[in-house]
Formats: structure tokens, sequence, C-alpha cells
């Protein structure tokens, strides 16, 4: 009897780790989807898409070098963003092509670094490293922060 309780137990835990939705690749997935939905918005010039997948008062920040090669390092708000994003005339074409992806998932926190080239009216602009900080709010993962480089060089290393 008891061998048999043992093994209903096993079978249960089991089957119970099997119907897990929310493993360490499935919230991987979800982390890139927020990201690739805030491009989605990026591209499609639409800020609501775009807020749908970020969180409230989110900090942008930006570092490269100039072209004395000094390192700069620029702040703004999200807000910011939003307003120059939709402003862009039809005129102008712009892609950002994301490139790379290193995801990382601790509970309800995630990392994302993402490569990516930019490219204006067809050229090739500059490249970087997006690192994106989100955090799982009851099952929505949202972009809290968003940090980025931008240059030339080793673009296409």
């Amino acid at each position: 009897m008891r061998y048999y309780f043992a093994a209903i137990s096993f079978c249960f835990f089991v089957f119970a780790m099997g119907q897990e939705t929310n493993g360490p690749e499935n919230e991987q997935d979800a982390v890139k989807k927020t990201i690739e939905t805030f491009f989605e918005g990026f591209h499609k010039q639409d800020s609501i898409l775009m807020k749908s997948v970020v969180g409230d008062n989110v900090l942008l920040q930006t570092t490269g070098r100039n072209k004395e090669g000094k390192t700069m390092f620029r702040s703004q708000g999200i807000e910011r963003l939003y307003e120059s994003i939709v402003s862009i005339p039809d005129s102008v074409s712009f892609e950002e092509k994301l490139t790379s992806w290193s995801i990382q998932v601790d509970r309800t926190m995630a990392n994302a670094w993402v490569g990516y080239e930019f490219w204006l009216n067809g050229d090739f602009s500059h490249c970087g490293i997006n690192s994106f900080q989100l955090i799982n709010f009851d099952g929505n993962w949202k972009i809290i922060y968003l940090i980025d480089t931008r240059g030339r060089a080793r673009c296409f290393d």
C-alpha cells in the first residue's frame, strides 16, 4: 500500500510539473514578445501600442562617443520619445533591425540585451545595444528602463 501511494504521488508530481506554462523559456518568450510589441509600435509610429508595454515614468538613457571621441551620456523621459516618433513625417522611413537577443529572467524581473542596426531612408545610420529592464506586473511584462549604446564602429563584425 505504501508503494502504491508513493507511485501515485510521484505520477501526480510529474503530471503537475509537466503542466507548468511559466517556465524560463516561456517567460523569456513573453519578455521578447513585449519588446517586439514595443518596436511594432515604434515602427508604426503608434504611441498607444508602445505605451501598452511600458511602465509609468520610464527613463531612457543613451551613451556613445561623440565626434571627438568623448563619452556622451543623455537622459530623457519616455514621453519625449513618444512625441518624436509620432511626429516623424511620412517622407522619412526608419527601421531599427533587432539583430541579437540575450534574455535573463528571475521571478518578476528580466533583462534583455538586444543588438540593433538603425536604418534611415534606407541608409545605415548606426548600431548598438538596447538594454531593457522589465518587471512582471501580475502576468504582464512591462519595460521600466531602457539604455542604449550608439555608434558606427564594429557594427558589422
